[in-house]
Order: structure tokens, then C-alpha cells, then sequence
């Protein structure tokens, strides 16, 4: 399959965008070539500027869960668009967008609007840090919580696909209160809580580790760190961006039971626009500027088109069913990919969790990033050009998440599995 005109606008770009791309993952650099540019996407599809055709499974990073460009969205923003884009102050919108995340996620009784994941992340261990008087605060090796200082400490996501461990830029006294731990590793949690308890302000976690590629909490974990919080009047910040919506309406905590403290959210909650938010315990939000000390702020912030996009987009979701499909749809994709490579003698561990997946390439039982850096990744790239050559198209990244949204129909997903049984024969 030929890119001539991905490759032009890839060339013509690199003369102005550093690497070409606006966000590093998508420059290919883990599985060879150059990134395509896309034109158009509608439902289960996306076309590239040369007039190839793909069913997407990385649904812009997650949020098209009902699938690209669906029209109860599309209906809700043209009605906006008429009203006015931005207007640096209040509108109802954003009033009934904040009802509707308190309404759906269980931990969240007050919500400020921002416009990404990163800022939502950022503006949480702010948050948590002004409420508790305390500095320090525990992650992950191998969450991403987007690209503030701080939270690159061993992060996920584009720096492990590139791999880079950490990232010039990101000072010491910016690094300097983050305390890294293995993801699943209870005891290691507990260990440090005894010793430096006092002076440790929040744990925040993915619950659903979404960003070193799909690896669910093990039983029990997120409970611990609910009781290990509890104990040392630590807050505990549960970054939702991919699993909020994507894998129940209230996100990983209705789905495992535990409450946080403070909840981000991303992209999902916009339909796809760029916006994030960040909510939780009233008397800890009750701490942000206007009524308490901490200081946060953006003009667009609470944005009335992607507010309405976020509130269509909710309505859908309340249908009844709608998790079930997803997690029927999801679990087909992801066991027949699996079961191919159990044919083809590649040894891989198939993760997933409602219809967020992963395949990685090794025999590893994966729970954390030390045993998910044990995938083959050139193995992988092999798989991504040759389901990509067949229109198909993954995350560009052994250690990002497959997605499939209600848009996927049986037959895309079942000619998916048949792909990936042809690939896998000769990676």
C-alpha cells in the first residue's frame, strides 16, 4: 500500500513541526514508517488523504466510543456553533455537563471543567497538595498522567513507546517530590507509607492502567490503596481519562467498587473534543479559587461546544445495554486476536478489560511495567504494518490500548480477527 500523499504532507510538516507530529506517539518511530495523515472518519472508519480506508480501533485514543462523527453529537455542536465558539464566561451548558458527571460518576459531587487530561492531572495533585498541607505524592511506574513535570517521573504512554525513561526539561525540584512504585505492588504502597506517610499528599493511579498497554488491577489492589489512604490521611486520585465512560458510565470505580477522593477525566467526556475535568469531595473542591486558597484557571475552560458534544454524547451512553454491547463486542475482538496467536505458536498475553485491549508480544504474565517491557516490540511493529496493509488500524505502539466502539459492527471485528490470523502466521 503506497502513502504518496501521507508522505508529502509528513515532509511538509517536518519543516515545521518538530518530528513532524503533534504528539509524539503518533510518529511511528516503534513500528517503522512514517504516519499517515488522515482526511475524513465516520463510524467505524477513518479514510487517509491517499483514499485508503481502515476500521479504526484506536478511536481517536478512546473517546469515539459511539464511533466517529455520530450525528446526535454532530447535532448538538451545530446547534452550538450558530450560538457562538468560546466566550471566556459561564453558560448553562457547562452547568448541565457538571450535573451530568456528578450524576454518573460515583466519587464526584463537585467538578471544575479544564481542557485536556494533562490539566485535569495537574490541577488534581495541585489540588491535593493545598487540602492536605503536604508536598509529596506516589505514582506508578508506567501510568501516564500526562505531561506536567512532576507526573513524567516514569511515566507511560509516548515516553515508553519512544524510550525515553524520563525527559530533559523536568528539574529536580520538579521531580524531586514524586515517589515512583511498581503498579499492582500493594506491599511496596504500604512500605512506603509507614515511612514517609506524613509527609506524602495523594496516590494516583490509573485504575485501569491504560498507558503502558491494557493492564488491569489486580484483586485487591485498589482496594488496598482505599484502606492504605484511609490510614495515613493520604488522598487517593483516580486518573479516569481512558477507563471514565469507556468502561461503565461511572468509570473503573463503579466497575470495581472503590471510591477515590479526586477523579480526572479526559477527552471521552467532550465526545472527542479537547477538554478534561476534575472533581471529587465537595470540602476538598471547595478549595479551588474562587472559594478556597488553590489557584486554577482557563478561558476555555468549560467550552459550550465541547460541553454539548460531552452531553450528547452522556445521553447515548444511559441507553440501556450500552456496557454490555461494548463488553460483548470487546471480549470478540480481543479472544479471537488472542486465539490467533495461540494458533500461530507466538507466544503472547492477551489483557482487556471491557472494550479496552491489548496483546502484547510475550510470555510474561503482564501486571506491571516490568513485565509488559518484556514485549517483542519489533514483533509488534511487524503485526501493526501487516493489519495496517490489510485496513486495519491499531495503536501505533505496543503499549498503548485497541479500542472498540459501539460503531464496530460483528463483521468489521470478525474480518479484524481474520487479518490478524494472516499477519500473525509471519511475524
Amino acid at each position: 500500500m503506497t502513502h504518496e500523499a501521507s508522505h508529502r504532507l509528513f515532509l511538509q510538516a517536518s519543516r515545521v513541526i518538530p518530528g513532524g507530529v503533534n504528539s509524539p506517539v503518533r510518529a511511528f518511530r516503534s513500528v517503522g514508517g512514517e504516519p499517515i495523515f488522515y482526511e475524513r472518519a465516520k463510524g467505524s472508519r477513518v479514510w487517509d488523504v491517499d483514499g485508503a480506508e481502515y476500521v479504526d480501533f484506536v478511536a481517536s485514543w478512546g473517546p469515539m466510543i459511539l464511533g466517529h462523527a455520530p450525528e446526535e453529537v454532530l447535532d448538538a455542536v451545530r446547534a452550538q456553533l450558530a450560538k457562538g465558539t468560546s466566550y471566556g464566561a459561564p453558560c448553562e451548558a457547562e452547568v448541565l455537563m457538571a450535573e451530568a458527571v456528578v450524576d454518573c460518576v460515583p466519587s464526584i459531587e463537585m467538578v471544575r471543567m479544564v481542557s485536556s487530561g494533562t490539566e485535569a492531572t495537574m490541577s488534581a495533585i495541585r489540588l491535593a497538595r493545598g487540602a492536605t498541607g503536604r508536598d509529596k505524592f506516589i505514582k506508578f511506574d508506567g501510568n501516564y498522567h500526562g505531561h506536567s513535570d512532576a507526573l513524567l517521573v516514569a511515566a507511560g504512554s509516548g515516553l515508553v513507546t519512544l524510550g525515553i525513561p524520563s525527559t530533559p526539561g523536568v528539574t529536580r525540584g520538579a521531580a524531586q517530590d514524586t515517589i515512583v512504585l511498581p503498579y499492582n505492588d500493594l506491599e511496596s504502597v504500604a512500605r512506603t507509607l509507614e515511612q514517609q506517610g506524613r509527609e506524602v499528599a495523594a496516590i494516583i493511579v490509573e485504575p485501569i492502567a491504560g498507558n503502558m498497554g491494557v493492564v488491569p488491577p489486580r484483586p485487591g489492589f485498589l482496594q488496598g490503596l482505599r484502606e492504605l489512604c484511609d490510614s495515613h490521611g493520604v488522598l487517593l486520585i483516580f486518573d479516569e481519562v481512558i477507563s471514565g465512560f469507556r468502561v461503565a458510565l461511572g468509570g473503573a470505580q463503579e466497575l470495581y467498587g472503590v471510591t477515590p477522593d479526586l477523579t480526572t477525566l479526559g477527552k471521552i467526556i467532550g465526545g472527542g473534543f479537547p477538554v478534561g475535568a476534575f472533581g471529587g469531595k465537595r470540602e476538598i473542591m471547595e478549595q479551588l479559587a474562587p472559594i478556597g486558597p488553590v489557584y486554577q484557571a482557563g478561558t476555555l475552560s468549560g467550552n459550550p461546544v465541547a460541553m454539548v458534544a460531552g452531553l450528547a454524547l452522556i445521553e447515548a451512553l444511559r441507553r440501556p445495554g450500552v456496557y454490555d454491547e461494548l463488553d460483548r463486542k470487546g471480549a470478540r475482538l480481543a479472544s479471537g486476536i488472542c486465539h490467533a496467536a495461540e494458533a500461530a505458536g507466538v507466544a503472547a498475553c492477551c489483557t482487556r478489560v471491557g472494550s479496552m485491549s491489548c496483546m502484547f508480544f510475550t510470555s510474561e504474565d503482564v501486571r506491571d511495567w516490568a513485565t509488559a517491557s518484556t514485549a517483542d516490540t519489533t514483533r509488534y511493529g511487524a503485526f501493526f504494518r501487516g493489519m495496517l496493509d490489510r485496513g486495519f488500524l491499531l495503536a501505533p505502539s505496543q503499549f498503548e490500548a485497541t479500542f472498540v466502539g459501539l460503531a464496530h459492527s460483528d463483521e468489521d471485528i470478525d474480518a479484524a480477527v481474520e487479518a490478524a490470523r494472516e499477519v500473525l502466521k509471519g511475524v
